[in-house]
């Protein structure tokens, strides 16, 4: 997606490489901000009652910036979730 830099979305560039991650099967990475993905992550709580984590609206913000390129029009996106909202309840993420 870019240059390794600082971000706000925990779970998402540890630093280290998973031993199943099969980069073959990757066809791009496509970069957030973490306004995105705290914007997201809101948006699924408030909307949709679903309770989802920094990274799962990261996830969610680069599905939908996908799905919304002309070169998409007629296919299947598919959005996995990878974490739960509920340790960020005290967090900046869904206070104020």
């Amino acid at each position: 997606g870019g240059l390794p830099g600082r971000h706000g979305i925990q779970g998402i560039g540890a630093g280290f490489v998973p031993a199943n991650y099969d980069p073959s099967v990757v066809d791009e990475v496509v970069a957030v901000r973490t306004e995105d993905a705290f914007a997201r992550a809101r948006e699924l709580a408030s909307g949709c009652g679903i309770l989802a984590g920094i990274s799962s609206g990261a996830a969610l913000h680069a599905g939908l910036k996908l799905a919304g390129r002309k070169t998409m029009a007629g296919k299947t996106v598919v959005v996995l979730l990878p974490d739960t909202g509920e340790r960020y309840l005290s967090t900046s993420l869904f206070s104020g």
